[in-house]
């Protein structure tokens, strides 16, 4: 079985990820081109003078009669840290494998005719020299036997990689800062009005982009506005002929058939429930939030529709919270009364942690889970659970959705512990409970 590899989540990770890669591709190659072009000819041409320098000394101090050789040696030795003995001491081999000291033994043998091999003693390389009728032994000190190229390219590439980290960092941070607050500005723009425009600075691109939201914004939020206010005109300006259509109806003489009265007044009630439901989404659509005790405004909520329900609190809630009092109420109300009207009774349940969640659940089928998105589109209706002779004008759930999606509530639909539908609905709090809280939430 394969292991994937998870990729970076974020901008900046991504981008440092590419850099640091892109850095370290290029550390390698500028390494190993200075390696080829550069280090490695001036070490074979910095090893062919130093055994240039070594067969010249010798050469000359054989020439030399022994009065000068003394005078010879010490400027040897102060000029080119060249050290010449007469008596050749048996001394130990150099460790194998430094390429420098193999460059130097090749260029001795090599002027020398003759294989030429380094020892190594007081600190110093020594080389046994045959010239003339002498075997001298030389002794001089290598300035590249601290040489660590691998040790140098690690270094190359670890600062490289922080240098890469830190500027990637400081670019990114410029570019993802303005993303954030866009994404940001995205996720809470709900099409209402009064909406915060994204600062239009910073590159380009990224002007262009805030620009771009802020229209689109401002377009969405007059879209919706003028649709709201059309809406509620039209269901308003819908009761004056709806009122006379009933007096109409009462004012019919007695021997009209009962039945077709039946069903005109059956029409009109339905007609009566969707202007209704259209004015209190309309009305609640651009309500704006403030401060109630929500378990005092919870529990009046769940009175009003029905005196007997009872609201069970599985964690104390916080005190205050800011909501839009009258779309919650009609959110829970229609959640409640569709519980009540299609799932055989309503229980009323709230958890708090981070967020409030209000659970509505009922004792009836449920809904099929390939179905509990559909519910939420207006007027679909379910065969096995839901028919027009249940009543409701359809739009109970699509007026649910439409006010969270509104004021940044969430809503779901799941399957409750005994069967039947959960109805959870979750308002978001600015600071989320102490850990106790969430513990005993967890624990009930």
């Amino acid at each position: 079985m394969r292991a994937t590899v998870k990729r970076p989540a974020t901008l900046l990770a991504r981008t440092n990820l590419v850099l640091g890669v892109s850095a370290t591709a290029l550390a390698l190659t500028s390494i190993i081109a200075l390696a080829v072009f550069v280090i490695l000819p001036i070490e074979e041409r910095s090893a062919d003078d130093e055994a240039g320098l070594i067969v010249l000394s010798a050469k000359t101090w054989v020439e030399l009669d022994a009065a000068r050789r003394p005078a010879f040696e010490i400027e040897l030795l102060e000029n080119h840290d060249l050290i010449i003995s007469a008596e050749p001491r048996d001394l130990p081999r150099v460790d194998e494998g430094n390429r420098y000291y193999e460059l130097i033994e090749s260029k001795l043998s090599e002027r020398l005719d003759g294989p030429i091999r380094l020892m190594e003693s007081d600190d110093l390389l020594w080389a046994d020299v045959p010239m003339g009728n002498y075997v001298m032994q030389i002794g001089f000190s290598s300035q590249r036997r601290d040489v660590q190229p691998v040790y140098v390219g690690v270094v190359i590439i670890l600062m490289g990689a922080i240098i890469v980290a830190a500027t990637s960092g400081i670019i990114v941070r410029r570019v993802a800062g303005p993303l954030s607050r866009t994404a940001e500005a995205v996720e809470a723009f709900r099409g209402a009005g009064g909406f915060q425009a994204l600062p239009e600075e910073g590159p380009e691109e990224l002007v262009t982009l805030a620009a771009s939201f802020n229209a689109m914004a401002r377009d969405v939020s007059e879209l919706l506005t003028n649709r709201t206010t059309l809406l509620a005109g039209i269901s308003h300006d819908l009761r004056t002929p709806l009122t006379r259509m009933r007096f109409a109806v009462e004012l019919l003489p007695d021997e009209v058939d009962p039945q077709v009265v039946e069903r005109f007044e059956r029409n009109l009630t339905a007609m009566e429930e969707l202007i209704s439901d259209a004015l209190r989404f309309s009305r609640g659509a651009g309500e704006e939030p403030h401060q109630v005790d929500f378990r005092e405004y919870l529990e009046s909520v769940v009175a009003n529709i029905d005196e007997e329900l009872r609201v069970d609190w599985r964690v104390s809630p916080p005190g205050s919270v800011r909501i839009a009092t009258g779309a919650f109420q009609r959110v829970v109300g229609n959640l409640v009364r569709n519980a009540q009207q299609h799932g055989g009774g309503a229980e009323v349940a709230v958890v708090c942690g981070d967020d409030i969640a209000v659970h509505v659940i009922d004792d009836g089928p449920g809904i099929p889970e390939a179905e509990r998105d559909n519910v939420f589109q207006p007027f679909y209706r379910l065969d096995t659970s839901r028919s027009r002779a249940t009543g409701g004008s359809g739009l109970g759930l699509a007026i649910v959705s439409q006010l969270c999606q509104a004021h940044g509530w969430t809503v779901t639909l799941g399957s409750g512990a005994d069967g039947g539908t959960d109805a959870c609905v979750v308002v978001p709090l600015g600071t989320g409970l102490s850990m106790e809280r969430q513990e005993e939430s967890v624990t009930k």
